[in-house]
């Protein structure tokens, strides 16, 4: 389900996270990881995936994705992430003078029709007001500079024609983690897209997404399982470690998210029936919590999201999650430390190491419920 599309721009307005949520010690949710358990290439078929299931409480389960129909009821509602990654990685030159310099940069937000804010690497050879040639046609000026490597871009080409260009020129954004241990190839141009992308905007895979396969979709159709989708547009800080001390010192990037009336009618109609919302993956978690009200009722919802969710905070809309392994320090760590207990997640996440889980994007997969 591939489409090109222009990239939605940045709005004024940005979901924050909810006031009632603790500022905790972001060190609390560090922990040791092998590296040997980072996952580089997913399982094959995908639905073959380890999944670890965590009640509240008593033991966890050891199952397989595939398990996943048996383990929902009828009448509740899977929500997956319909966006479609890019070809965010893109690599050039700066030329001053005589002198060049090779740039690497990674598109991570869409600010205008023809304006990105980027990573760069290295960024200390980019001044403001110079330009970087990635391709022919493709070069961007420097806008400004802010912090750890954040250069706002201005294209020479903008709307469709700077998507095209990207697509061409650019590389499946493969993270950190990955991308240090090889470099992407044709593999991760299916691998690194999920069975429902339809709507191009991404800069990083909502990985929960990745599990899924037609045969999986069917078996849980049969099971009485209904399947929606919202779009919430990964940037790239979602996967980054946080390096301030405390959670009330970090930023987190906003990211544009939608919900439609029609799901959104149906989505309140499964929880008015007893049904549960399962979200899949963290990215569809957020986008619901964005668009749920006080009472729980989702909204139609189109705006750019910054929700930062961390233990103390009440779910709304969301009552299970099928998510993978995420990074320690992680703001997707602290998410399903809310969602679970921060105590039960160090033991899931122990109990997974000790099992020899395979974690982080391509990795193994575990359906939390909530607490």
């Amino acid at each position: 389900m591939r489409s090109r599309s222009l990239l939605p721009l940045a709005g004024e307005g940005v979901a924050l996270n909810d006031s009632s949520q603790s500022v905790m010690r972001v060190e609390l949710f560090d922990f040791e990881l092998p590296q040997e358990a980072i996952a580089l290439r997913p399982a094959s078929p995908r639905d073959s995936a380890r999944l670890l299931v965590v009640p509240p409480d008593g033991h966890f389960s050891d199952r397989s994705v595939s398990d996943l129909p048996q383990l929902l009821a009828p009448g509740d509602a899977l929500v997956v992430n319909d966006t479609q990654v890019i070809h965010a990685r893109l690599s050039g030159f700066r030329a001053r003078g005589e002198s060049r310099a090779h740039i690497d940069a990674t598109l991570i937000e869409r600010v205008g029709a023809d304006r990105w804010r980027a990573l760069v690497r290295p960024a200390k050879k980019l001044g403001v007001g110079e330009s970087v040639r990635f391709a022919e046609g493709l070069e961007a000026r420097v806008v400004e500079k802010g912090e750890n490597g954040e250069i706002l871009f201005a294209f020479s080409l903008a709307g469709s024609a700077l998507d095209a260009a990207v697509e061409a020129s650019g590389v499946m954004p493969l993270p950190p983690y990955i991308a240090g241990k090889r470099a992407a190839d044709a593999r991760d141009e299916a691998d690194y897209q999920t069975l429902f992308a339809a709507r191009a905007g991404a800069v990083a895979a909502p990985t929960a997404g990745l599990h899924f396969t037609p045969r999986l979709v069917d078996a849980l159709t049969a099971r009485g399982v209904s399947l929606h989708s919202v779009t919430l547009h990964v940037g790239a800080g979602t996967f980054l470690p946080v390096k301030a001390e405390d959670t009330a010192e970090h930023r987190m990037h906003a990211e544009w998210g939608a919900i439609d009336a029609a799901t959104a009618d149906a989505l309140n109609e499964t929880r008015a029936r007893g049904g549960r919302i399962v979200a899949v993956g963290t990215t569809a978690l957020r986008v619901l919590e964005s668009a749920a009200g006080a009472d729980g009722r989702i909204s139609p919802f189109a705006d750019r999201t910054a929700i930062f969710i961390t233990p103390g905070y009440r779910f709304r809309a969301v009552d299970a999650l099928l998510t993978n392994f995420h990074l320690p320090r992680s703001t997707l760590f602290m998410l399903v430390s809310a969602f679970s207990g921060l105590e039960r997640m160090k033991a899931a996440y122990a109990h997974a190491i000790g099992s020899g889980y395979r974690f982080y994007s391509y990795g193994d997969a575990c359906l939390l419920e909530r607490s």
